[in-house]
């Protein structure tokens, strides 16, 4: 830059050039600038407003300057404000959805590996229509499903609890975990397999010495993609459970929607944050390996 600038002293060109540089790079970090502001302000408003006193809220309305930073909203939203007939807090119901987010996350990740590995390296005679059949849930909208998956689940006995949200999450998520992992073992050449093979590698050995030392790139996108989606779904936690047996989206909807005539604010937006504390840190913490994962190829 320094060279350019230099340059730009002696040839008029040069000096036209770095302005326009200069005001191309100032009006795109401008826009960048708005529109982060305008993303970040609601999250912005959400942590003042737990911070705040409720008699500062209700004196000063919803957006406005924090005048006090407390945390009692946040100890009120974690343990005892009363949500869904009980006044134990979001605890239980942010442990319900880590108990359905995680087993839920990891058998659909390894069942769409599994499924990716032999839709691409162990074709057979339908292989393909087999796949695209799968991939009609990806474009299924969670909503047709709720009379077949209420049918199955009181079959089961499955209903109004965790065990039954970890079944649905599962099943609605291999068509997601299939695509992915099926699309990024298609470019592992067919040689490699050919080659174990004939050195005497069978299926699962394939599978576990070569297929899933080449996937951490794919299964980092799998998992984050799966724990985000599971965490935030609201839609199967309302409809097949209640009270204790909640998740936290639940949960929240519940919160939202009470028929108190004075709103706590303050510790709604406490437990909003609690509720998306999980996902803002898989993605603060993982969202670069989401991005790589997504271009990297097998084989470099």
């Amino acid at each position: 830059m320094a060279e350019i600038a230099l340059n730009a002293r002696h040839d008029p060109e040069a000096a036209a050039a770095t302005r326009r540089y200069f005001w191309n790079r100032f009006l795109i970090y401008a826009v960048l600038t708005l529109f982060a502001v305008i993303y970040l302000a609601p999250m912005l408003v959400v942590v003042f407003n737990s911070l705040r006193e409720q008699s500062e809220i209700a004196r000063n309305g919803l957006i406005s300057v924090p005048r006090s930073f407390r945390l009692d909203a946040w100890a009120q939203a974690w343990g005892t404000y009363c949500v869904s007939g009980t006044c134990e807090g979001m605890k239980r119901n942010f442990f319900n959805s880590l108990w359905m987010t995680i087993p839920a996350t990891v058998i659909s990740t390894l069942l769409g590996a599994m499924n990716g590995y032999v839709l691409s390296k162990w074709r057979f005679k339908g292989s393909e229509i087999l796949f695209n059949l799968m991939l009609l849930g990806v474009f299924m909208p969670g909503q047709i499903s709720l009379m077949p998956w209420a049918f199955l689940l009181g079959k089961l006995g499955l209903t109004n609890s965790t065990y039954g949200l970890v079944l649905i999450h599962v099943v609605q998520g291999i068509s997601f975990t299939t695509l992915f992992c099926r699309n990024f073992y298609v470019s592992i050449p067919d040689d490699l397999i050919k080659a174990a093979r004939i050195d005497g590698a069978g299926f699962w050995r394939i599978f576990r010495k070569i297929i899933l030392p080449l996937s951490p790139p794919i299964l980092i996108v799998t998992v984050i993609w799966q724990f985000t989606g599971i965490w935030n779904e609201y839609l199967f936690g309302v409809v097949f459970t209640s009270g204790q047996q909640q998740p936290i989206t639940a949960a929240l909807v519940a919160l939202t929607a009470g028929g108190t005539t004075a709103r706590a604010y303050d510790v709604m937006s406490a437990a909003v944050l609690i509720g998306a504390l999980p996902p803002l840190l898989i993605y603060l913490f993982g969202g670069k390996y989401f991005v790589r994962g997504l271009t990297q190829g097998a084989i470099k």
